[in-house]
C-alpha cells in the first residue's frame, strides 16, 4: 500500500472511529443520562450479545424510541450536506460552493414557507391526516428538485450545462424564491411566522423512525453513487477538456453530480428546515487533513458531515435545556468563525 493510499484509508478509519464515539455520546446525553457503555449494552442486546453492564428498565424505551431516531437522523442528513457539498466543489472548481448555488435550499425554503401559508385552507389537507402530517416535508423536497431542475434546464447549451450560466441562473432564481418567501412572510399570521421562522433555522425536533424510514433512501443513494465518481472529479479538477481527453463523459457526469447532490440535500431540507455552513466548510476542513483527492475527500466529507451536525444537535437540546436552540443556529456560531479563518489564511497565503 503506497502512501496516499495508507493516508485515504486512515483518515477514514479515524472519522469512522470519531463518528461512533459521538453516536455513543449522543445517544446517552439528555434528560435521562446514559454512559457509552451503557449505550453500547441496550445496542448490542438487540443482536443477542449481553454486555456485563446494568441499566435502568426504561432506559432501552428511551433510547430506541427518542433519542437514536434523532441521532440517525442527524447522521445521515449531516453525511448528505457534507457529501453533496463535496461534489460540487469539484463540479464548479471552486471550494466557495455550496449546495446553495443549485437551488435546493432556496426551493425547498419558498416551497415550505407557501405550504405553511395555504396548508390550513385546502380541504385536501384537512381530510387527510397522513398527507397534512407529511405536507411541508413533500413540499420542501418537491419544491428543491424543480427549482434545481429549472436552473439545470436553463444552463444547457447544446446538451452541455455551462458552469457560468448554472451560475448566473442560481443566483436569478434564488433572488425569486427569496422574494415569494418575503412576499409569503408579510402575508403570514403570528403562529404561521414563528412556524416560519423555526422552519428557516432548522431543527431535528421531530425525529422519528418513520421520518428516518422517508429520508434515508434519499441519502443513501447519493452516499453510495458519489464516491464512485472521485476519480473522474480528480480529472475534472485538470479542467474539462483535460478529464473529457481522459476519457470522462462530461455532460453525463455534471448531470450525475447536480442530480445526486439534489437528493441528498433536498432530503434532508424537508425534514429538517435550513441547516447553512456544512456543505460549505466540512469539505474544507476534511481537505486541510486529506487534500485535494476527491476519493479521501468525498467519504471524508460525509462521514466530517456527520459528526459535525450530530455534535451541533447534541448542543442545541442540552445547551438551554428543557428548551432547544434550532440546529442551524449552532451551525452557524461553528462554521462561520472557521470559514473567516479560512479566507484570512488564504489571503496571508496568497500575499506571502
Amino acid at each position: 500500500m503506497n502512501i496516499a493510499n495508507l493516508k485515504r484509508v486512515s483518515s477514514i478509519t479515524l472519522l469512522s472511529m470519531l463518528l461512533i464515539i459521538v453516536i455513543l455520546v449522543a445517544t446517552g446525553t439528555g434528560a435521562m443520562h446514559m454512559s457509552p457503555m451503557q449505550v453500547l449494552a441496550i445496542l448490542l442486546g438487540k443482536t443477542g450479545i449481553h454486555l456485563p453492564v446494568a441499566y435502568e428498565e426504561n432506559m432501552p424505551g428511551v433510547l430506541w424510541m427518542i433519542r437514536l431516531p434523532r441521532v440517525v437522523l442527524s447522521v445521515l442528513i449531516g453525511a448528505g450536506l457534507g457529501l453533496a457539498g463535496a461534489s460540487l466543489q469539484g463540479l464548479f472548481r471552486n471550494p466557495l460552493a455550496d449546495p446553495g448555488l443549485i437551488g435546493v435550499s432556496s426551493g425547498a425554503s419558498m416551497a415550505a414557507v407557501v405550504m405553511i401559508i395555504v396548508q390550513n385552507a385546502l380541504p385536501v389537507f384537512q381530510h387527510a391526516p397522513i398527507l397534512n402530517y407529511y405536507a411541508l416535508n413533500m413540499a420542501a423536497f418537491a419544491g428543491a428538485v424543480i427549482t434545481t431542475l429549472v436552473i439545470f434546464h436553463v444552463a444547457r447549451t447544446g446538451g452541455q450545462a455551462v458552469i457560468s450560466t448554472l451560475l448566473l441562473a442560481g443566483i436569478a432564481v434564488r433572488a425569486l424564491c427569496e422574494s415569494v418567501v418575503g412576499l409569503m412572510t408579510y402575508l403570514a399570521n403570528n403562529e404561521q411566522l414563528r412556524s416560519i421562522s423555526f422552519w428557516s433555522l432548522g431543527s431535528l425536533g421531530g425525529a422519528s423512525w418513520q421520518t428516518v424510514g422517508g429520508v434515508a433512501p434519499f441519502i443513501l443513494i447519493p452516499l453510495i453513487m458519489l464516491p464512485r465518481l472521485a476519480p473522474a472529479l480528480n480529472l475534472m479538477a485538470l479542467g474539462e477538456r483535460e478529464a473529457m481527453h481522459s476519457g470522462v463523459r462530461i455532460p453525463r457526469l455534471k448531470a450525475l453530480l447536480v442530480v445526486l447532490a439534489t437528493m441528498a440535500v433536498a432530503a434532508g431540507v424537508a425534514v429538517a428546515g435550513i441547516i447553512g455552513f456544512i456543505g460549505l466548510i466540512v469539505p474544507h476542513m476534511v481537505r486541510q487533513f486529506t487534500g485535494p483527492d476527491y476519493r479521501s475527500l468525498i467519504p471524508g466529507a460525509a462521514l466530517s458531515g456527520a459528526v459535525l451536525l450530530t455534535v451541533a444537535d447534541l448542543l442545541s437540546r442540552t445547551i438551554v435545556a428543557p428548551a432547544e436552540l434550532p440546529v442551524g443556529i449552532i451551525t452557524a456560531i461553528i462554521g462561520a468563525p472557521f470559514f473567516l479563518w479560512l479566507i484570512i489564511k488564504e489571503k496571508r497565503t496568497i500575499l506571502a
